[in-house]
């Protein structure tokens, strides 16, 4: 994440802006050397939804209901 002076934002605002929306980059703005506002990319939370994202990363068991038996399970003694 990138750091810039307020006054220097300030005087290229239009450009830093222009060039957020390009690189989806956020920059710390700073007063002083302290940390005043951050400023980030606008992204639209409603185009990032897709049905069927997840669709293969589940795994499926056959068989879900029959024992395992008990060397499958690790019981302290």
């Amino acid at each position: 994440m990138k750091t810039m002076a307020i006054s220097q934002f300030k005087t290229h605002a239009l450009k830093v802006i222009d060039q957020l929306s390009h690189n989806h980059e956020s920059i710390v703005v700073t007063k002083r050397g302290k940390p005043l506002a951050l400023i980030t990319p606008y992204e639209d939370s409603s185009k990032n939804i897709q049905p069927g994202q997840l669709s293969n990363t589940f795994v499926f068991e056959e068989d879900i209901i029959s024992p395992i038996g008990e060397d499958m399970w690790e019981v302290c003694s």
